[in-house]
């Protein structure tokens, strides 16, 4: 098995931003009939394991993305592939007109575990952001005289949840949706002067993402968090928070409202609630709780086959010493990271739990990730100059050491290869 243990030669700094160093395919699919959408690297992947990827040459690779944070328990953990196979065999999805026995399940777990009151099941996190968008204006026309218009606080790009609506004015993003439909307005993060100057009678609700992770994974201080609530109760609108990323375990707390000590009314929840498995959720509270029957559909919202995900996923985050481990593993990997990031001179470091950002010194980001590949490591880079990291919840300490080694390797190879770059400018 090839674990990249082998130094290889340095590429150079054009290397690092083409094609070329990572032009190979190892058989004879061909990605042509694909539909662009993202960049992707040649390799094919084939296999999985906890933390490790296999590609169809058998060359391993340590998995510190998990598909955006989406594998909160690993690569195929036994305990989820087991819970979809006994599904399978029984059940797959009997129609949405239908309960089956894992819908009433998980929304249950799901009500008792977070103090919500109702909760529907869906198929990702923009859908869930779109649902709970829709149950804040029907709070408004039924209790604040007709308001309709949503607060979002962001950092200049929201998640890719709130990315596919009219709540994001990502730079990433401003272009599909100039002129931008009306019904959302956009203050600065963590600036609770601004979000107050913002509320009018027009006003429903105020969304936001505690972590921004698409913005360099950025978070809400604890006294803006608190704020925040405090201002939604006195002027009796909702508060409405995009978990998506944050929720299930990732910050070592179900809920990451729960390390703030706030509560929302409406809580968003997507990615590691499925453990792979496309998977979202909506949960409402009390007074926001007003959906009528027929007011949500959708052919595949909690079939039986993603809700034995569901409670397979929440079983384990919920077991006997699950959020110990990844606060503990969450402090051993910033400890790591910020050693780094001294080493190499890069910038902040910010995050909690399993979910990091690191800003580095210059636009180099996609370089690294490049490089990281190079080494056998998968990682992410939201901004040009940052990283991020959200390995499996599982993640042991000895692959966040090897990680932290490869990262390492990383940097040199990105490093050394501006050096020769700038030789060669300079020549």
């Amino acid at each position: 098995m090839n674990l990249f243990n082998l130094r290889r030669n340095a590429p150079s700094l054009d290397d690092l931003n083409t094609d070329t160093f990572l032009s190979y395919r190892s058989d004879n699919l061909s990605s042509e009939c694909l539909m662009p959408s993202v960049e992707r690297p040649k390799q094919i992947f084939v296999r999985g394991q906890g933390s490790w990827l296999w590609d169809s040459e058998d060359r391993a690779y340590l998995d510190f993305s998990q598909g955006g944070g989406a594998n909160s328990l690993g690569h195929s953990p036994s305990v989820l592939v087991n819970a979809i196979t006994a599904q399978a065999q029984s059940l797959i999805n009997p129609g949405f007109g239908l309960h089956n026995r894992g819908m009433l399940n998980l929304a249950e777990r799901l009500c008792v575990s977070t103090g919500s009151d109702q909760a529907y099941l869906l198929n990702s996190g923009s859908e869930a952001c779109e649902a709970a968008i829709k149950l804040a204006r029907k709070w408004g026309q039924q209790h604040r005289g007709g308001a309709s218009r949503i607060i979002v606080a962001n950092n200049g790009c929201h998640g890719r949840s709130l990315g596919t609506i009219p709540a994001s004015d990502s730079s990433r993003l401003t272009n599909r949706f100039e002129p931008q439909l009306p019904g959302f307005s956009h203050v600065p993060f963590n600036d609770l002067a601004a979000l107050h100057a913002a509320v009018d009678a027009r006003t429903v609700a105020i969304m936001l993402e505690p972590i921004q992770n698409e913005a360099g994974v950025i978070p809400a201080t604890e006294d803006y968090l608190k704020g925040v609530e405090r201002l939604c109760r006195e002027l009796g609108i909702l508060l409405i928070f995009d978990e998506v990323q944050t929720g299930l375990g990732r910050l070592g707390t179900l809920l990451a409202e729960q390390s703030y000590g706030v509560r929302a009314d409406i809580v968003v929840l997507g990615k590691g609630l499925g453990g792979g498995v496309p998977l979202a959720a909506l949960l409402a509270r009390g007074k926001a709780c007003c959906f009528d029957v027929g007011e949500l559909t959708g052919t595949h919202h909690g079939n039986a086959l993603m809700t034995a995900a569901g409670l397979a996923v929440l079983d384990s985050v919920q077991d006997k010493g699950f959020l110990e481990h990844v606060r503990e593993t969450g402090q051993h990997l910033g400890e790591g990271l910020a050693r780094l990031a001294h080493r190499y001179g890069h910038g902040e470091l910010r995050g909690q739990g399993l979910l990091w950002g690191l800003t580095l010194s210059d636009d180099s980001a996609d370089a690294v990730v490049k490089a990281a590949l190079y080494e056998g490591l998968l990682l992410d880079a939201p901004q040009a100059d940052c990283l991020r990291l959200t390995p499996a919840l599982t993640v042991s300490k000895s692959n966040i050491d090897e990680m932290l080694l490869r990262l390492a390797r990383a940097f040199s190879r990105v490093r050394t290869a501006q050096l020769q770059c700038r030789k060669g400018i300079a020549v």
